[in-house]
């Protein structure tokens, strides 16, 4: 088996392990998973605001998903878990050409990539997005799908704070695919500036709206 179809497979894995743990410690509510194109590229950009959020909708992603993440969580055990369900280790201290080269790898595939495109955890609302987003967007030519993930927040049966509390409902809404670049192929500083900007607008709408929905 080639290394791109062995980390699909283990995509698949790491969704149907997801799916089983997400729905075991929460109440996952999806909205909207039939927007996400059933084939070719795709981006997921992912809001931020609890640690449960990859896993989240790694689980309930109607197709397998390649997250991007810190290399500071494949640490013990979790490393090789996470290399064989197909995630991405990336170094955030600078330009890591090796996660770049997979993550367009899993693009140039026809996969799906996910993406916390603030960079860390934080607020979870889409207000500072960094470059890489615009990058692997106007790169690779995949439609982005913007996903809202909202939980409680509620602080009563909470056993770890960076966690929605177990059993409490966790809305995952999946917007509209959109094309970050202008159409005319640039991939110019400039012109990555401008698809990043595009990119914030949108998101922050569609979180806006997913509030809305859900009345988060």
């Amino acid at each position: 088996m080639s290394e791109a179809g062995a980390s699909e497979r283990g995509a698949e894995v790491g969704r149907r392990i997801g799916v089983g743990l997400m729905y075991g410690l929460f109440r996952p509510r999806v909205l909207g998973s039939w927007r996400v194109p059933v084939s070719g590229p795709v981006i997921l950009a992912v809001n931020h605001a609890h640690n449960v959020d990859g896993p989240m909708v790694m689980g309930v992603a109607p197709r397998p998903t390649h997250f991007l993440i810190k290399k500071e969580a494949f640490v013990g055990p979790l490393g090789p878990f996470l290399d064989a369900i197909g995630q991405v280790k990336v170094d955030r201290s600078g330009a890591d050409r090796t996660a770049i080269t997979r993550a367009l790898g899993v693009l140039g595939q026809g996969g799906v990539l996910g993406i916390f495109p603030e960079g860390t955890r934080g607020e979870g609302d889409f207000a500072s997005l960094r470059a890489g987003l615009a990058y692997f967007a106007v790169r690779s030519g995949a439609p982005i799908v913007p996903v809202a993930v909202l939980g409680s927040t509620e602080r009563d049966g909470r056993l770890i704070k960076q966690l929605p509390p177990l059993r409490s409902r966790v809305d995952v809404v999946f917007g509209d695919p959109f094309e970050a670049g202008d159409g005319s192929g640039r991939r110019t500083r400039k012109a990555l500036d401008e698809a990043t900007v595009r990119i914030q607008e949108r998101l922050s709408r569609h979180l806006e709206n997913a509030r809305r929905l859900t009345g988060r």
